[in-house]
């Protein structure tokens, strides 16, 4: 369990970064459509449903699944940032999506009756939940009896190119501490049965977990690519700061001859693998 401390320096953290997020969406919704399919699969969402979507960040996967429920059905996206929000909501106007609502709020204190969505996901949100249990309490309470909750999380740093190509390289110049298993990391549930064995603590049923392995495509060049990547993660941006600029110009090349592999003249192709967590509501919770 996080501090108050700490709690408050990672939506900090956040904060500074939504900016960037906003900045490269395009290029963000083009790299996880698949593992937003995934999640939309796995929650079993339909035309018609009443959807919550938790740490939705700059809109995804709010917007996808607002097309999906049709004019029927409706999405709610929260997220802790309101620049995120903001930035989800001008996305929403701009595509003529009418069918979804915003709120910023804390995963761990969702202002939302019990009972009141058809399924509940998260995508590649969970893991920087600074409470995890109170979050999905939370989470399952809103959540109507026998409804679904899916989460995506990543898998292993070692089997995402996106994260260690990077890591690898920059570890050679700056010290990379090791993450703590207990506090808010992008790999907080990398493990097999840890996010899932959560879920049951807290009333879930019928658990299920997959991995899911795809490719992260966007129409990008290493350079963009590399604009994106040491924007959007705030403990790249903090490292390279550290650097000289003759060593944050090795770091970027070192890099590039790492992920030479990943790019061609139609753009980038990074396998990737997350964990897909889903279960339902008891139909009889009390």
């Amino acid at each position: 369990m996080m501090t108050q401390v700490q709690a408050a320096d990672t939506l900090l953290e956040w904060r500074e970064s939504a900016q960037y997020w906003n900045k490269h969406s395009a290029t963000i919704h083009s790299m996880f459509a698949p593992l937003t399919r995934a999640l939309i699969e796995d929650a079993g969402i339909k035309t018609g449903d009443l959807v919550l979507d938790v740490a939705g960040g700059a809109g995804e996967p709010s917007l996808t699944i607002a097309r999906l429920v049709g004019p029927t059905g409706s999405v709610m996206c929260t997220d802790a940032i309101e620049e995120m929000v903001n930035a989800a909501e001008e996305e929403a106007h701009e595509r003529g999506i009418e069918n979804i609502a915003f709120r910023q709020c804390v995963a761990d204190s969702l202002p939302f009756p019990n009972d009141s969505f058809d399924a509940v996901v998260s995508r590649l949100g969970a893991m920087f939940f600074p409470d995890p249990l109170d979050a999905l309490r939370e989470m399952l309470r809103v959540t109507k009896p026998a409804a679904t909750l899916t989460f995506a999380v990543w898998h292993k740093s070692e089997l995402n190119p996106y994260s260690y190509v990077v890591t690898r390289v920059l570890s050679r110049y700056v010290e990379i501490p090791a993450a703590d298993p207990a506090a808010p990391d992008a790999f907080r549930f990398a493990e097999l049965g840890k996010l899932a064995a959560i879920l049951r603590e807290v009333g879930v049923t019928s658990v299920t977990e997959r991995v899911l392995k795809f490719e992260m495509e966007a129409a990008i060049s290493f350079e963009e690519f590399w604009t994106m990547r040491s924007e959007v993660s705030e403990l790249l941006r903090e490292k390279l700061r550290s650097l000289t600029e003759a060593q944050s110009l090795r770091v970027a090349q070192e890099v590039q001859d790492d992920a030479r592999q990943f790019f061609s003249s139609n753009g980038m192709s990074l396998p990737a693998e997350a964990i897909i967590v889903s279960g339902r509501k008891p139909k009889n919770p009390h």
